[in-house]
């Protein structure tokens, strides 16, 4: 089997995966996990006070998401250029 139809076969997988939940469970709710931990600290322990707070609240949850996003594409931009790098330096050695 050729690299291209194997990696066409793992592809489909993983859109498969990230499509059929969304069809599975039309009705689940796609919540983070921060507002699970804070209702299960509180059901095992009411009285429980936070270390600290916050020292800044975005203004609306879409500044909230576009600073997650930028975040994230930081942090893909650094792991794909280390990638990209790594492989750069491998296709130069096996030159020489």
């Amino acid at each position: 089997m050729k690299l291209f139809t194997k990696n066409m076969i793992i592809l489909l997988f993983v859109v498969l995966l990230a499509v059929v939940p969304l069809f599975v469970a039309k009705d689940a709710e796609f919540g983070g996990a921060d507002g699970e931990a804070s209702e299960a600290i509180t059901e095992l322990n009411a009285d429980y006070t936070p270390w600290f707070e916050s020292f800044w609240e975005p203004p609306s949850g879409e500044i909230e998401s576009l600073l997650f996003a930028l975040q994230a594409a930081i942090g893909s931009g650094f792991v794909f250029y280390y990638i990209g790098l790594s492989k750069g330096k491998h296709s130069l050695s096996k030159r020489d």
